[in-house]
């Protein structure tokens, strides 16, 4: 549980790093370089600890699974669509997980989570669903609407990502892969930014340095790894539940950095959200403590 609540804070804190970097580059770019640094991090860490290892065959999938699904698409829709959604907006809409996983889950691996689960994830899919009333969403902008909506994808490529993982038979540690999933996603990115987006023109500065390692090392390269070993040990419906306190960090941290007040609709989601997973995450007989 500790795990996840870091997560979440590491995660919570990427929407407006993210946002931020979009004013030095383009967003695919962004993903991109993040994937690199975070790369080069997972490197120095594995070799440190002796644990930089060849993934074995049957590692593949799951490798191929996370870094395309997860480090790549998912990372790239939130980014491009934070050219036109709010940080904190984005860090809520990119967690509707539960819409698609406890259904993915049940259907495909046979999960039937407890009914205070289900309603854990009501309570905070109804948080969620505030935010596209007339009062949060302006329905005849297009920018909002495309922006919106590729954050939405992207949630939707996360969760089958989460749905793999959870069915995935490991064999190497979930650590010691981390390095091979980001190398991918770095050498698939790489190509992609330069053929739709051209090669940037940086002007490196302290700050964008500071953005970019956060962003790397922080945002992919711890998360991701405490997120795989979240996700092998926990069900997937529970974990993706959880994970809804990203959008309260992401929020907050959002406030912080760039100025980004929440109105009261926001408020009522993140209110909503934390009661889900509260509901979701205190159920008797559970072995996850």
């Amino acid at each position: 549980m500790i795990l996840l609540l870091l997560v979440a804070l590491c995660w919570g804190i990427n929407y407006p790093v993210g946002k931020l970097l979009l004013d030095y580059m383009p967003p695919l770019w962004v993903v991109c370089l993040r994937s690199i640094v975070a790369t080069a991090a997972l490197f120095v860490l594995c070799l440190g600890s002796g644990r930089l290892v060849l993934p074995k065959r049957a590692d593949m999938p799951v490798v191929l699974s996370t870094a395309i699904l997860q480090m790549m698409v998912f990372s790239a829709l939130v980014s491009v669509g934070l050219q036109f959604v709010a940080a904190g907006r984005s860090a809520v809409l990119a967690y509707t997980t539960p819409i698609w996983v406890l259904p993915g889950a049940w259907l495909l691996l046979g999960e039937r989570p407890a009914w205070r689960r289900v309603a854990g994830a009501a309570v905070a899919m109804l948080g969620l669903l505030t935010m596209f009333g007339p009062w949060g969403l302006s329905w005849s902008d297009r920018n909002a609407l495309v922006g919106n909506g590729l954050v939405l994808l992207a949630a939707f490529f996360w969760a089958l990502n989460i749905i793999y993982i959870r069915a995935h038979k490991w064999v190497t540690p979930p650590f010691e892969l981390t390095f091979w999933q980001a190398l991918l996603a770095s050498i698939l990115l790489l190509p992609i930014a330069v053929y739709f987006e051209g090669v940037p023109q940086l002007s490196f500065s302290p700050r964008l340095a500071g953005l970019l390692l956060y962003g790397g090392v922080f945002g992919i390269a711890i998360a991701y790894w405490m997120m795989t070993t979240v996700n092998k040990a926990l069900p997937s419906s529970f974990t993706s539940l959880a994970s809804l306190l990203v959008p309260v960090f992401g929020l907050a941290s959002s406030w912080l950095m760039l100025s980004e007040a929440p109105d009261w609709p926001l408020i009522g989601s993140a209110v909503l959200i934390v009661a889900g997973v509260a509901l979701g995450a205190f159920t008797r007989k559970s072995n996850y403590y």
